[in-house]
């Protein structure tokens, strides 16, 4: 069973809506449970990785000439992965000839929490402001890159 649950300002639990109450009373008072309990991801912050990947492939696209004519999807899916890779989010796997990959974490909500994402979040920054605007000097890029921030 899973039930959003907000905590109160003295240190309990109660259900997020009133919908949930019904379920709550199947639960006996004074019994023991063992709950698992997870933090909600800021959807907003989620959104706003995502516009700022959307901006550095853009830009990315507009360097590399030829590129702005392949699938658009499986170009941006390709330059998020790499990106964070280049972040350091990624694990290392062996294929089975014996080489060594680099696969980028996800960055789904289910597989990788707020503190995660949001160093997650700045390690992209730093990885973009380095390998995709790293020869950039212009004033307008510059003030659009600062609204990331």
């Amino acid at each position: 069973m899973e039930i959003e649950m907000i905590k109160a300002a003295n240190g309990v639990f109660v259900p997020a809506y009133e919908r949930d109450l019904p379920r709550l009373a199947k639960f006996k008072n004074g019994e023991l449970y063992t709950l698992e309990a997870k933090l909600t991801r800021n959807p907003s912050f989620h959104r706003k990785m995502f516009a700022f990947l959307n901006f550095c492939f853009q830009y990315w696209c507009a360097e590399h000439a030829g590129y702005e004519f392949s699938d658009e999807a499986t170009q941006f899916d390709e330059f998020r992965k790499n990106l964070t890779i280049l972040a350091g989010f990624y694990d290392v796997v062996t294929t089975i000839r014996g080489e060594v990959r680099y696969r980028a974490k996800s960055l789904s909500y289910a597989n990788m929490d707020q503190d995660e994402f949001e160093r997650c979040y700045n390690a992209m920054i730093n990885a973009a402001l380095k390998h995709v605007f790293g020869r950039s000097n212009s004033p307008e890029l510059n003030n659009r890159l600062l609204s990331f921030f």
